[in-house]
Formats: C-alpha cells, structure tokens, sequence
C-alpha cells in the first residue's frame, strides 16, 4: 500500500489502485436489491417445498446481503436494521420451528414492509411479489 501525497493506492497482482477506483468496482444498490430479491424469493419457494435449510439459507444470505448494503450505503443503515429485526428476524424463527402458516405470514409482512420501505426511498415502483416459478435450480 502507498501513499502518493493523499490517495491510498493499494498494488495487486495485476494493477495499483486507488480507493476510489476499488469503490467504484463494488456492486450499486440496484445489483445487491436484485440478488437481496431472487435470494428472498427461493427462501419462499425453499419453504415451500418444505426444505426448512435451504430457506434459512436464503434469509441468513439477505440479511448478509443488507449488511453489506448498509456499509456502502450507509443512508439505508436504520431501515435495513428494522427490516432485520420486523422481517427478517420472524422469518427466521418461523423456519426455526418449520411452521409453515407462521412462515407464510412473516413472509407476506416482509414483502408488506419491504414495499413501504422503497416507497419511503423514493422507489415506490419497486414492489417484492412472491415469483411464481422456483428457481431453475430446484427442479
């Protein structure tokens, strides 16, 4: 790492950069929501199915996913930590139990808040939907 009179560069393997440069190779907020979607999505269809894992697989990796989100974007830090605590958190005890009509409803309130949420940021045109089709990788 060097310090050329005010900006960090940081030498790789094959290139010496800066910190913004490496900033500006991390993913947008649109790229994360879409993975932080498909990822609650098969939770929804991982239940479904009745593979409790896999589901708690899905919603650990959205609640992964929005930390990260937090960090970059940390405009988005208080709504993403009520949306782990109101959301995320009841979806995960549900699955922790297996009980599927708990789990529908932690769902379908997710979805509920999730919507209010990009409405409150200025993106009401985003609305969560259950998709209707699980992921090819579940057949």
């Amino acid at each position: 790492m060097a310090d050329d009179g005010g900006s960090i560069r940081v030498r790789t393997r094959h290139a010496e950069l800066n910190l913004e440069e490496i900033a500006s190779l991390l993913p947008g907020t649109g790229e994360v929501m879409a993975s932080v979607a498909r990822s609650f999505g098969s939770a929804w269809h991982a239940a479904d199915r009745g593979n409790w894992e896999l589901a708690a697989y899905f919603v650990r990796r959205v609640r992964s996913q929005l930390r990260a989100l937090a960090v970059v974007r940390p405009r988005y830090r208080e709504p993403i930590q009520a949306f782990q605590e109101e959301a995320l958190t009841p979806l995960l005890d549900a699955i922790g139990r297996r009980d599927r009509a708990a789990f529908d409803l932690a769902y379908d309130a997710a979805v509920e808040r999730a919507d209010q949420y990009h409405a409150e940021t200025g993106h009401p045109y985003i609305r969560w939907r259950r998709p209707p089709h699980p992921p090819e990788t579940f057949a």
